[in-house]
């Protein structure tokens, strides 16, 4: 039985030295760590480069409660960084590699961050923004810092700093509950924000979902397709493996069914992780076959977004392993619901993982019953302190022990949940809610269909009904015996009423990193803001 009471309570704790210092201490120096093509990192020199940046921070003049943005891709750097500032008591702040120069100023300039970590390949991106940088102090690049003009800013190698600094062990002197790091979240329904989490959620997260649901130990060998600049990311290929000594594989690339089948039949994962699209894309390969290429793999996990059911049963027919779906947020740091291996519906996200509560409730406050739609709200001791500089938005999402998702759910007589979209994704026709979801599982589930987004488009009536964007799988065409096919197919799985009157193909859809579709540009584009 995990102790987590321990975890959480109140006490003088770098988790640097828990999850970095405690693999060299249990033997694990030598043991490879992070691999990211032909370069490793072990447990040991992961120890000694992270004191050394660290040191180099503190040379430099940053140190405890200083703030550092990293715009890094997956390579070995990157935990070297994190793990380093974290050390030093410096707050790493993680940011999406896929955003435009607009957007990185804004974190930037919101984060008040002092250091810019960046890698060699990103820095022409960020480098625009860089003049109206008022807070930022020095900039740190994986690689040529001459690749990027940085103005007045004074600019140094990784290698550099690393250079200045000394392996002598330490651990800036922080709390269990005091912030550690901070990640912006994806910003799927407006501006990102800046998400603020302690130095205790990292373990509590891998306690309670990697060890209790996952049954995640020292042999295996995780990759994830998921990246490290956001939370789902984070724990799947980074803190998860570290927390029982494992072996992380990295790409610094984008994770195309070409690279994620090039990884796993190379590397030979005993975990993956991805996400509904991915998966979706991966089984339209004839290289989804018996494990994927691996031999040693024995679990998939999905979140981002509700993974139709058809493609986690697509793929046990296929590859041979059951999808673990579930769902986590920023704010939460991890999976807080998920299918296990033990008990699986698709459809759904699950039951809460051991250490969290949920509940579904009405807009009145009152818990909801069985298979009645509601928000879903959970307890967790993973939830962030706030958000940075957003009073408001703190105060309606973190409500005391409990946080707001904003995801519309309904729990069955079994108690599994199943996700309905976002509050602001749901619309009703003919006085009845309809989920996104529920009629993109449907579409998707079509031969010709290999992705969905779905909302709400008024007919002439003034009155909400389906509208669909899709993309459509190689060998087919858009014509209207196939939207008529369409429609019936959605009749038949979801629902008379529920059949997309409008159907738009596209090249692909809006989504944000994590995978999750972006509706709310669909939206605005319909209602003729363009976006």
């Amino acid at each position: 039985m995990v102790n987590l009471a321990a975890i959480t309570e109140r006490r003088p704790y770098n988790a640097a030295s828990e999850f970095v210092d405690g693999n060299v201490k249990a033997g694990r120096g030598n043991k490879v760590a992070f691999k990211e093509g032909t370069r490793t990192l072990t447990y040991g020199e992961l120890q000694k480069e992270s004191c050394r940046f660290a040191s180099g921070l503190k040379a430099l003049g940053f140190g405890h409660e200083s703030r550092m943005v990293m715009l890094a891709l997956d390579t070995i750097e990157f935990p070297v960084a994190f793990w380093g500032a974290i050390r030093g008591g410096v707050a790493p702040i993680p940011l999406n590699t896929l955003l435009a120069t607009d957007q990185y100023a804004y974190m930037i300039d919101d984060s008040r961050a002092a250091v810019l970590f960046v890698s060699e390949a990103l820095a022409k991106t960020v480098e625009p923004a860089l003049p109206k940088m008022s807070w930022l102090k020095a900039m740190i690049v994986a690689g040529d810092k001459n690749a990027i003009a940085t103005g007045k800013i004074p600019a140094y190698s990784f290698d550099e700093v690393v250079a200045k600094g000394k392996a002598d062990l330490f651990a800036a002197p922080t709390l269990s509950d005091e912030v550690a790091f901070w990640l912006y979240s994806s910003g799927s329904t407006g501006a990102p924000k800046g998400t603020k989490h302690i130095h205790s959620s990292l373990m509590y997260t891998a306690k309670t979902y990697a060890e209790q649901v996952l049954g995640m130990r020292e042999d295996d060998v995780i990759y994830s397709a998921a990246k490290l600049f956001f939370a789902y990311g984070l724990g799947n290929a980074m803190t998860f493996p570290m927390a029982v000594g494992a072996s992380a594989v990295l790409l610094s690339g984008r994770p195309t069914p070409d690279s994620v089948f090039e990884i796993i039949k190379s590397e030979q994962p005993s975990i993956f992780f991805g996400v509904p699209t991915l998966y979706a894309a991966l089984l339209a390969d004839k290289r989804a076959t018996k494990g994927a290429g691996s031999a040693k793999l024995r679990l998939c996990v999905s979140a981002g977004e509700a993974l139709p059911p058809h493609v986690g049963e697509n793929w046990k027919k296929q590859v041979g392993l059951d999808i673990l779906d579930g769902i986590g947020s920023t704010e939460m740091l991890h999976i807080f619901l998920s299918n296990s291996p033990k008990e699986l519906r698709y459809g759904t996200s699950g039951k809460p993982v051991p250490g969290y509560d949920a509940k579904i409730v009405a807009e009145d406050g009152k818990e909801c019953g069985v298979d009645e739609i509601g928000e879903l709200i959970i307890r967790g001791a993973s939830s962030a302190e706030g958000y940075w500089n957003q009073r408001e938005k703190t105060r309606r999402t973190f409500a005391g022990e409990w946080t707001y998702t904003g995801d519309k759910y309904v729990r069955d007589a079994d108690g599994f949940l199943r996700c309905c979209g976002r509050t602001d994704d749901m619309f009703k026709v003919s006085g009845i809610w309809v989920s996104p979801f529920e009629v993109e599982a449907a579409l998707v589930s079509h031969e010709a269909v290999l992705e969905a987004a779905v909302i709400g488009h008024e007919d002439s009536d003034g009155l909400l009904k389906p509208k669909a964007y899709i993309v459509l799988k190689q060998g087919f065409t858009s014509n209207d015996q196939l939207f008529e096919s369409l429609k019936a197919h959605v009749k038949d799985k979801a629902g008379a009423w529920k059949y997309p009157r409008w159907i738009d193909v596209r090249d692909d859809l809006p989504k944000t990193a994590t995978g999750k579709i972006q509706r709310f540009k669909l939206r605005e584009e319909d209602a003729g803001k363009g976006v």
